[in-house]
């Protein structure tokens, strides 16, 4: 087959699950397919960690705007003179031209913004809405990334199911246990944190209930008797300064650290340094961040809803994202009983290490074959 993929995302949105997902499934179809011929539109200077095979070229992405992959590349020509089999869009279809003849597939991390849209951004939600459902009438298969996701897009577009196909997503290698105490002094020096702390990673979208953990850390902060803070990881969105204003009406101000962005390489550091991480988010279509917690030896506290329990298995404490009062109880549990603690340990290392960015390719692959 001859195949083309708008990378794009994997390296303006490098950090993000879209852009992990886009770099990661790019970097592993180039470790693992000798057979089929790749065409990969990027921005200019981008290269993968390790150098394309001869069945892979690249073509520059070339935008009236810069890092802006809402608006479609101009490709239609390219494809036709390529000779190309199957289209891949891997961030959501948004970008994909019209006028092209060979098979197109999408891949369809989720739908918050039919599901949710409140917490989505106004132009976000503008295209999801106008486009999407052309989008859907123009895919020939749709990639995703759960089976929750695979129901909820079944669903909502009355598309086959049968051309519906669940890869799953992996923590990257960077995310693996690390010496805790060193871990613990880089970031007391680095970002001033100090003693034990409980870690959220993600985005600062209302979906993400960021409002319910700092309510369910300050319940906490009165049934633990011992110091820990809450580190709330992530670049500062228009939701910030709600959180610091709950924070500081619940007099937890002190104890509730923002951090901003974090580089990437400083991520697994983080993981490694908390004593546990919760991730009590309304809606996921996959949640990354409780499989590289656990990749990390971190044990995690997540929410029931929608893909997350799917994703973690019983390997993290699952609690309603709706009570406060039950993520609370969930995270004090594992704080005080130790025998819970390493268990949620050696289970999350073992269930991570199944999620595995070849296994995606290979699935991805397949995929293909069936499109």
């Amino acid at each position: 087959m001859n195949i083309a993929i708008d990378g794009r995302a994997a390296n303006w949105y490098r950090g993000t699950g879209i852009g992990t997902y886009t770099y990661q499934l790019i970097n592993n179809l180039n470790q693992i397919d000798f057979l089929n011929n790749y065409l990969v539109f990027l921005p200019e200077e981008f290269h993968f960690e390790k150098e394309f095979r001869n069945n892979f070229k690249t073509n520059i992405a070339k935008q009236s705007s810069l890092n802006n992959f809402w608006e479609e590349i101009r490709v239609p020509n390219v494809l036709s003179e390529n000779d190309m089999d199957l289209y891949h869009i891997p961030q959501n279809g948004v970008g994909l031209s019209g006028n092209i003849s060979c098979k197109k597939v999408i891949t369809l991390h989720d739908i918050i913004p039919l599901r949710m849209p409140e917490t989505c951004s106004d132009r976000y939600l503008k295209i999801f809405n106008e486009d999407m459902p052309g989008i859907i009438e123009k895919c020939d298969g749709i990639i995703t990334v759960s089976n929750f996701s695979k129901e909820d897009i079944c669903k909502e577009f009355n598309f086959p199911r049968e051309k519906i196909f669940v890869t799953y997503l992996a923590a990257e290698d960077i995310y693996k246990p690390l010496n805790k105490e060193e871990c613990r002094y880089y970031l007391q020096e680095r970002y001033g944190i100090e003693g034990d702390f409980l870690l959220y990673v993600g985005g600062f979208s209302p979906r993400k209930n960021i409002l319910g953990l700092i309510e369910a850390f300050e319940l906490l902060h009165h049934k633990y008797n011992k110091k820990l803070s809450l580190v709330v990881t992530g670049k500062k969105g228009i939701s910030y300064e709600t959180y610091k204003e709950k924070a500081i009406n619940l007099g937890v101000e002190d104890k509730v650290l923002f951090t901003d962005f974090i580089p990437l390489e400083d991520m697994p550091i983080f993981y490694n340094a908390a004593k546990v991480f919760v991730y009590p988010s309304y809606y996921e279509g996959f949640g990354l961040p409780p499989l590289e917690a656990m990749a990390c030896g971190t044990p995690v506290v997540a929410s029931t809803e929608t893909s997350i329990p799917e994703v973690c298995g019983d390997s993290a404490l699952l609690s309603n994202p709706t009570s406060t009062e039950d993520i609370c109880l969930k995270i004090l549990s594992l704080l005080e009983n130790q025998d819970l603690y390493k268990s949620l340990i050696r289970k999350g290392l073992v269930h991570t290490a199944s999620f595995n960015w070849k296994k995606t390719a290979y699935d991805t692959l397949d995929a293909y074959k069936s499109i």
